[in-house]
């Protein structure tokens, strides 16, 4: 008798915590498979810490081979799912569709950024909910720096040196705390014009910092986020953002080439596309994580709606504490539903939060005691060394060394701004130039997986169902085989293309002949902000050509 299968879409704190417990739990009885864009689970809290270059990236990521070896690992994006015929559709990372068939399903896609109808912001502002998007800001920071202390003019100084933040939760908070400190200590071996220094700006409509959390930890927040010389700004938020500054609520225009959006997040959009009873954009679960009418399907995390039995008419709020719990929780209800235990509903206790503040300085309230200072800093630190899966040693070596050598400030530039849009249901994946995941028919006519994810607004790329060109992707015709998981081979984000330098287009490179090549007819020459497009050769048929 073959084995049942268990399918997992999605590899953060809920589906990894899932696939964790039921490792341990089937032995060997259950085939369990992860469908996944990327082969690591991200530890989020500490996100901001890469970007302010305590941490390297691979700290934070956990191979999912390595730490789940019971656990099949298949590398792609659901595109859709067939509710009655069990099975899911995928795109893998180099455009190859594929379809698993399920007994169980465990639907923990996550969250993507939160977006609000504000002229620009789309286009101008960048999350922070992946890897990429950090590596990108972290850059983007430093190369700020170094451009305004290279510059003469003090207007052009000050608006490189200004970092504006929306979003006054744990992440927005985060990010402007541990922003301010890395900035400073870039200027201090290369000090701007005299007087100046890097201006960190917090904004947000709620009337105090952390609103979600103790008043008490709010207020040790907002004082340490002033006395290091952030902006904070309650009850404003803003009202246009362009390529060279956001008009705000309250009417002042400030002059900044830098807008992190950190509002908070929305279910991923795969929740939504099942046509099933949703909450708010999450799908709706009874207390035993189960989908009803559905009893095969479940759903944690984020991008479902679980009932708070603490607070009954309510749900679980979308935090990373509540999505681990609720893995564990599933993976006991499905090894139930074989017969092997009982079922059990999801109810939690607060143990309390921790926020890191950069530095020593942290705000907590482990068990509901209030802690500031570097009581809190110490606590908050054990707090992520207990809660990480792997990683541990070298996310505390890394914390030794940034506390005794300097920071190393340099850009990479690995990870362009048109690689990492606001409006992308994967921000864990960099966008590179080429044909989006959800392109390639799924296997038996299935038709195409989900063409509009992983394209900023949703929309779906020319020549693809739906018929528009998708935003920043010049010339209308994508590159063959370019999903957007994997950077492809000799395009930016991998190797540079034959007669293509760095960011540099086509056009005014040598070719063979030292003439130089132009773009394709109706292609418009790449920028920092646009995704340069494959160049067209004229000695073959344009059939398969790349």
């Amino acid at each position: 008798m073959s084995r049942p299968r268990i399918v997992i879409v999605g590899a953060g704190f809920a589906g990894y915590r899932t696939a964790q417990i039921l490792s341990r739990t089937a032995r060997g009885r259950a085939e369990i498979v992860m469908l996944n864009p990327t082969d690591y689970f991200l530890y989020l809290p500490l996100l901001p810490q890469v970007a302010a270059g305590i941490l390297e990236p691979r700290r934070v990521t956990v191979s999912l081979s390595g730490t789940l070896p019971e656990v099949k690992l298949v590398l792609g994006e659901a595109g859709r799912i067939d509710l009655d015929a069990r099975q899911v559709h995928y795109t893998g990372p180099e455009g190859e569709g594929g379809t698993l068939s399920y007994d169980r399903l465990v639907l923990a896609a996550g969250s993507v950024n939160k977006l609000l109808p504000i002229p620009g912001v789309a286009e101008h502002a960048h999350g922070f909910r992946g890897l990429p998007e950090a590596l990108y800001l972290r850059d983007h920071v430093t190369r700020q720096v170094e451009l305004a202390a290279a510059t003469d003019d003090p207007k052009r100084c000050a608006s490189r040196c200004t970092f504006v933040v929306v979003g006054a939760g744990y992440t927005g908070t985060e990010v402007a705390a541990h922003g301010q400190l890395f900035t400073d200590a870039q200027v201090a071996k290369q000090p701007l014009r005299t007087g100046m220094r890097p201006r960190w700006i917090l904004l947000d409509i709620a009337e105090r910092v952390l609103p979600e959390l103790d008043e008490r930890l709010s207020r040790t927040a907002d004082a340490v986020l002033r006395e290091r010389g952030v902006d904070v700004r309650m009850g404003t938020s803003v009202k246009e953002a362009t390529s060279d500054g956001v008009l705000l609520t309250d009417g002042e225009f400030v002059d900044t080439r830098t807008l992190v959006w950190c509002v908070g997040v929305r279910p991923d959009p795969l929740a939504e596309s099942l046509g099933l009873p949703m909450e708010r954009g999450r799908l709706l679960v009874d207390p035993h994580l189960q989908v009803p009418g559905r009893p095969e399907v479940f759903a944690c995390g984020d991008a479902a709606a679980v009932p708070d039995l603490e607070n009954p008419g309510s749900y679980t709020p979308m935090t990373a504490q509540h999505a681990w719990r609720q893995g564990k929780v599933c993976a006991h209800n499905i090894a139930a539903s074989f017969g092997d235990g009982e079922r059990q509903a999801y109810r939690h206790k607060d143990l309390g939060f921790v926020v890191d503040l950069g530095g020593a300085k942290a705000a907590a309230n482990p068990l509901g005691v209030n802690l500031s200072g570097v009581a809190a800093g110490a606590v908050t630190r054990g707090y992520h060394l207990a809660a990480m899966p792997g990683n541990r040693v070298r996310v505390a070596a890394d914390w030794l060394l940034d506390a005794v050598l300097p920071r190393q400030a340099v850009q990479l530039g690995l990870v362009r701004s048109w690689s990492v849009p606001l409006d992308t249901a994967s921000p864990e994946v960099a966008r590179v130039p080429g044909r989006p995941l959800g392109d390639t028919p799924s296997p038996g006519g299935a038709g195409p997986a989900d063409p509009a994810r992983n394209q900023p607004g949703g929309e779906p790329a020319k020549n693809q169902p739906g018929g528009e060109p998708a935003k920043n992707q010049p010339g209308g015709e994508p590159a063959r085989n370019q999903p957007g998981g994997e950077p492809a081979k000799n395009q930016p984000g991998g190797e540079p293309a034959r007669n293509q330098l760095g960011d540099e287009s086509a056009k005014g490179s040598p070719d063979a002949g030292g003439k130089p090549l132009a773009p394709p007819p109706g292609q418009p020459e790449p920028g920092p902000d646009v995704a340069p497009g494959p160049v067209r050769r004229t000695d073959r048929p344009s059939q398969g050509d790349a």
